[in-house]
């Protein structure tokens, strides 16, 4: 602690403050041996953990500020280039701690001011450094900032490397809205974490998440490295059913029917999987190769029109040219896509598929009805929709 020169002048004593530059602090008493009204309030005591040069600090749990015999009026903590970490001061204004996880092997500063009852004030400064990473693990998600999707979209996020820690790095992520609408967790194994609320978005909603995997030990010795923001909003609200035994398909959009359209759905012997799907990308044309889903050499076809994933093992709502104008509402002849009549080149905009493609956009819902299958895994795409509110993030 450096104390600063007192100056005497005649009949005048000016004290002036004390700042301390360790792990706490404390403001001078102004009363001394003959004033006439010494101070009843003590100076106010600062504390900051760690201490001040501390290394190896964990990148949770560690940093903290208190206050004794007064309040704190400022916290302030940065790390490099300035960068400040958010905190939160507890209700009396005696503590501080911080709204984040800290990065690893990076330094940072504390400083604090506070106050005692008389408004007296005390600094304290502190520096430490957080531990090093083993490890780190990487984290991918499926929506860009900015995007405008269906009422069906679900946030997935993905990691590199089995995540031990479930509940610490699901916490390190927010998803809120100005509605306040609730929204939840869930893992899939290990690697994958999906996020929704209880029922499909309200249409025109605006999303906000917050990453912040940074310094989240993941398992032992491995962090994540995650810090970021992104926001989305719901557009118009488009919900699809498909009835595979009337071999229709109803568009409804904000309560309305837009269309009915003839379908066809999975045959006998590969039926199209019940349940509400999610289209997840859309390909104005694309190749479909049955040997890259379990099906050999059955078909491969180079130029499918329209086409739109619902599922990760290859469910799609695509344009088919290949069948007969006949089969469209009144046979079920595929392998387990949803098949819209189109044609060829995707270049006729009448056809009911280039019509469905053109009317729709990632994140609008596809529910398939009196299939003669299972309902799909809520794994299997993004299509956790499938669960139970009660069971989604139940116990993770």
């Amino acid at each position: 602690m450096r104390t600063r020169p007192v100056s005497v002048m005649v009949g005048v004593l000016m004290l002036l403050a004390v700042t301390a530059c360790s792990g706490s602090g404390e403001a001078e008493e102004p009363g001394g041996e003959g004033d006439p009204s010494p101070s009843a309030a003590p100076a106010v005591e600062i504390t900051i953990a760690p201490e001040d040069g501390a290394t190896g600090v964990a990148t949770s749990g560690a940093l903290a500020v208190s206050a004794e015999h007064g309040t704190l009026t400022e916290v302030k903590v940065t790390g490099p280039e300035g960068a400040e970490v958010p905190g939160e001061l507890a209700e009396d204004g005696t503590g501080w701690q911080p709204e984040e996880h800290l990065a690893n092997d990076t330094e940072y500063t504390v400083t604090a001011v506070g106050e005692n009852a008389e408004g007296r004030a005390a600094t304290a400064e502190a520096g430490f450094t957080t531990v090093p990473a083993d490890a780190t693990f990487t984290s991918n998600w499926n929506l860009s900032d900015g995007a405008t999707v269906g009422v069906g979209m679900i946030l997935s996020m993905t990691f590199d490397t089995p995540i031990e820690d479930t509940a610490a790095v699901r916490d390190a992520v927010s998803v809120t809205t100005e509605s306040g609408t609730e929204v939840r967790g869930h893992w899939f194994g290990t690697q994958r974490l999906d996020f929704r609320p209880e029922s499909y978005w309200e249409a025109g909603t605006e999303v906000d998440v917050r990453f912040r995997v940074r310094g989240v030990e993941g398992a032992p010795g491995v962090y994540g490295t995650l810090h970021e923001d992104l926001s989305f909003t719901i557009g118009r609200s488009q919900v699809t059913t498909v009835d595979a035994g009337a071999k229709t398909m109803k568009v409804v959009r904000d309560g309305e029917t837009l269309r009915t359209i003839p379908v066809t759905t999975g045959a006998a012997a590969t039926p199209t999987w019940n349940g509400r799907m999610v289209i997840t990308e859309k390909h104005r044309e694309t190749r479909m190769d049955g040997a890259t889903v379990g099906f050999g050499g059955e078909y491969d076809i180079p130029d499918v029109p329209h086409a739109m994933r619902l599922s990760t093992s290859g469910t799609f709502i695509h344009g088919n040219y290949w069948a007969g104008g006949a089969t469209f509402g009144s046979q079920n002849v595929s392998h387990g896509c949803i098949g819209l009549k189109d044609a060829r080149g995707a270049g006729d905009s009448s056809t009911p598929g280039a019509w469905f493609y053109d009317n729709s956009i990632i994140g609008d819902v596809v529910e398939v009805i009196n299939s003669d299958d299972d309902i799909i895994a809520p794994d299997n795409g993004i299509n956790g929709w499938n669960m139970d509110w009660d069971e989604w993030g139940a116990g993770q």
